[in-house]
């Protein structure tokens, strides 16, 4: 799906009418070398507090860049409180996961280490910046946090009582992913993926006693961690989430 905008960016400073923003090197670059803008471009920005702004571009050097917001194109709106919880895949999947978990609308990537999880090493900084890019492709006004890597069992015990979470059983003893959905009374809500070689019969009897868990099941195939994780976002934003609103037409309102 196109965006509305040619260049749209996020931004680390606040936003405000007039209020000059700087840029660092890596998106001046970007915008010098590769999409080869010039002072006068315009451009849109957002930084998840302020709503997005059309900005113009004052100054673009080599190693820095200085925009001035013109105008707010979007107030700042309210999202889907919805963490995206998974034992981490390897390298370029989980580039992947970040990626399309940000289109699917998570407020935070949270991973965590079940007995089976292979990999031992999760580089934030790298899931960060996945998560930067697909915001601003996708239109987004945040940018989900990455909380800090976790032993499973730590996450749990200090797991806030009033957010749900919503374990995906690949024994398939859980209902219905749609069925578990139905009735959604949670505020706030997580989903949790399991290794790829599933979780333990211990992990997965402590998950079902405990009672902010609802266990579901992805159907009757075996799916790979990150071809759930997405499968289980997708069903909660279509049965319990965001996809019950339509896809706002701002293109009246915008004269870029």
């Amino acid at each position: 799906m196109a965006s509305l905008y040619q260049t749209r960016l996020h931004a680390g400073e606040r936003l405000a009418q007039g209020q000059a923003v700087a840029l660092p090197k890596e998106q001046a670059h970007y915008l010098r070398s590769v999409l080869r803008l010039t002072p006068g471009a315009k451009v849109a920005l957002f930084n998840g507090q302020d709503g997005e702004w059309l900005a113009e571009i004052a100054d673009l050097g080599k190693s820095s860049a200085i925009l001035t917001p013109i105008r707010q194109l979007r107030p700042q709106a309210e999202e889907p409180d919805l963490w995206l919880v998974f034992a981490p895949v390897k390298h370029a999947r989980i580039d992947f996961l970040a990626e399309k978990a940000t289109e699917l609308g998570v407020s935070a990537l949270w991973p965590v280490f079940t007995q089976r999880t292979i990999v031992s090493r999760v580089n934030e900084d790298r899931m960060r910046a996945n998560a930067i890019e697909a915001a601003e492709q996708s239109e987004r006004l945040t940018v989900p946090q990455v909380l800090p890597p976790a032993k499973l069992a730590a996450a749990l015990s200090s797991w806030p009582a009033d957010r749900r979470l919503i374990v995906c059983d690949e024994t398939g003893k859980g209902p219905p992913v749609s069925q578990a959905l139905a009735d959604n009374v949670y505020l706030r809500n997580a989903v949790l993926i399991g290794p790829e070689g599933g979780f333990t019969e211990t992990e997965l009897d402590g998950l079902r006693k405990l009672p902010f868990v609802t266990p579901v099941s992805l159907g009757p195939r075996v799916l790979r961690a990150d071809t759930a994780a997405l499968a289980a976002l997708a069903c909660f934003q279509a049965v319990a989430g965001d996809w019950q609103s339509g896809r706002p037409d701002f293109k009246a309102d915008f004269n870029l």
